[in-house]
């Protein structure tokens, strides 16, 4: 079994007319979360060096998570990365089978278009983020604790960095499949009024 054929299997056929470049977008868009959720695995449950002892001792008494809700934000993370997929594969226009009474119907263009451009514009904070975080501060603009030194701060920044690239590729997919299934509906229309 190939590359190719395994991505198929677990993301199913690509769409008609979707180019390359978007399909390589949607798979970038599953990888932009990736290195965080390991890095944040493996520094909060299994105590890796990679957080200053004294700060990992000592959570923010306002929201201290437990592992559940680490384990809870990869995984949640990864799935909706994963969506993005369904932009340029074919179960983003006909619903899987395994969807009881949806099975083999077109999916409104807009039941994708509106939560991926609603998560794209969210996203966007990641930019945001990262730029206060290197200015040393919090979202808000408080003055932030720094809790990684020396090699520690520059694997956080391979990891998380990443993840600015993801809202701009999801608007780009949105925008993609919003115009091709826009211009496929009309076309389709018209050919059915034409027969």
């Amino acid at each position: 079994m190939n590359a190719v054929t395994r991505m198929r299997s677990l993301h199913g056929r690509t769409a008609a007319g979707v180019p390359r470049w978007a399909v390589l977008a949607a798979y970038a868009v599953t990888l932009t979360t990736l290195p965080s959720c390991i890095w944040r695995i493996a520094a909060m449950i299994f105590d890796a060096p990679l957080l200053e002892h004294d700060a990992a001792a000592q959570p923010s008494p306002a929201f201290s998570p437990g592992w559940w809700y680490i384990i809870a934000l990869s995984v949640v993370s990864e799935a909706l990365a994963f969506l993005a997929v369904g932009l340029v594969a074919e179960w983003g226009q006909v619903w899987p089978r395994w969807i009881p009474g949806l099975a083999g119907r077109r999916v409104p263009p807009l039941a994708a278009v509106v939560p991926a451009g609603l998560g794209a514009t969210v996203l966007m904070v990641f930019p945001y983020a990262m730029v206060m975080s290197a200015l040393g501060r919090k979202l808000d603009g408080e003055s932030a604790e720094v809790i990684t030194h020396g090699w520690q701060t520059v694997l956080f920044w391979v990891s998380y960095l990443l993840l600015v690239a993801w809202g701009p590729l999801l608007a780009v997919l949105t925008v993609h499949y919003h115009r091709r299934r826009g211009a496929a509906g009309p076309r389709a229309v018209r050919v059915a009024a034409a027969g």
